[in-house]
């Protein structure tokens, strides 16, 4: 049976129905061939998620002919899962994730495979000031706020459509004065699974405010599918010189450091694990990336050597924050298997515009003004060698 999204409302799906066929890819450079009925959108309420809010969260299924399967909540805009397959083409989720909304729920959920927003990151004290106003968000995090306050838009039901022919649309509006940001903002997110195994996350919004905006995906990877508890062994490269060193509440200094010969170089592969005990409380901080211009560019690759599993990861943005995990303790397990996630159980490549900005007049802007409209886009394409 197909379903008309757009005529109906995500709470009124149920049952499972294949809603289209794909003609999209994730690069910028479409072509006819690429555009093969090879993906497709399954809406599932088979394995129920829960509700929040007093409204149904779904899981929505992206696949394509190759095998490969993306999952997304309308809850948070969350990564449930990325099915793909290694060198021995065995199947297995790489990304961290709980199947049952619980999980997502309980105190401590470190954000996993979320949207981010309205500004991902920290912003030093909670407070910045605009036009001449003073705005104090919400501190939730040593002072600071994080990653939108205390109901980001990890925490939100977004409204699921389907883009196109191939797409998950999710929209959110973020009303005037939401954790204590000014302005109407309204946020659209598609996520595109193509062909060639790459899920692609395209951003879009426009405000009748100034208001600073930084949107991010949180998913936590591990290319091992959870046969290595950690991704200390897993290869990164980073195409990125330089980095913004941080105090220890994680607040950019407003400095750029070169990173050659020091161990925070990731400008040729490197095991994760090689120099992260040098590293005071592991891996959390911004690259800058080494971009020329404002187009998709790849800027980031992770291996496993065990699995073959590789994962490039393309963006618009200047920034990619790399997080190793550092604060998961075992106290966190999944629900599926029972696995606890131990710490750098899993990492994240987070693109992004940098840390504190809105505090920091040297860093790239990050204010939307009215008449404009903030686009981002940020590609992780899976394969095998």
């Amino acid at each position: 049976m197909e379903i008309n999204f757009r005529a109906l409302p995500a709470l009124m799906i149920s049952g499972a129905a294949v809603l289209a066929s794909c003609n999209n890819t994730a690069t910028p450079k479409e072509t006819k061939d690429d555009a093969a009925d090879s993906t497709s959108i399954t809406a599932s309420t088979g394995h129920s998620y829960g509700q929040a809010y007093g409204q149904e969260v779904l899981q929505y299924t992206l696949h394509n002919d190759a095998g490969t399967e993306v999952k997304i909540l309308n809850y948070g805009g969350i990564v449930t899962d990325i099915i793909t397959a290694d060198k021995q083409g065995q199947k297995g989720n790489v990304v961290l994730s709980y199947d049952s909304l619980s999980g997502y729920q309980q105190k401590g959920q470190p954000y996993f495979g979320a949207l981010i927003g309205r500004y991902a990151n920290r912003i030093a004290n909670a407070r910045f000031k605009l036009d001449g106003k003073d705005y104090t968000l919400a501190a939730n995090d040593h002072g600071n706020t994080l990653h939108g306050g205390m109901k980001g838009f990890d925490k939100v039901i977004w409204a699921a459509s389907q883009a196109g022919d191939s797409s998950l649309q999710l929209e959110y509006t973020s009303k005037d004065g939401e954790e204590g940001y000014p302005g109407n903002l309204k946020a659209t997110v598609v996520y595109t699974l193509t062909p060639d195994n790459a899920l692609k996350i395209s951003y879009s919004a426009t405000a009748d405010k100034p208001t600073p905006v930084n949107l991010t995906n949180h998913t936590y990877f591990n290319l091992s599918a959870g046969k290595d508890s950690n991704i200390l062994n897993q290869e990164l490269e980073l195409k990125a010189s330089r980095y913004t060193p941080v105090n220890d509440k994680l607040i950019p200094s407003g400095q750029l450091q070169p990173v050659k010969g020091t161990v925070m170089d990731f400008t040729t592969p490197k095991k994760v694990g090689k120099d992260i005990a040098a590293v005071k409380g592991g891996y959390d901080h911004n690259y800058v990336l080494d971009k020329t211009s404002k187009d998709l560019e790849t800027v980031a690759s992770l291996y496993d050597p065990i699995s073959g599993r590789y994962m490039e990861m393309a963006t618009t943005e200047p920034g990619v924050q790399f997080y190793s995990g550092n604060f998961l303790d075992g106290t966190l397990a999944n629900t599926r298997n029972g696995q606890k996630y131990v710490q750098h159980a899993g990492l994240c490549l987070e693109a992004q515009h940098f840390p504190d900005s809105p505090n920091q007049p040297d860093f790239p802007n990050v204010i939307l003004k009215p008449g404009e409209t903030y686009t981002q886009t940020t590609v992780y394409r899976f394969s095998t060698k």
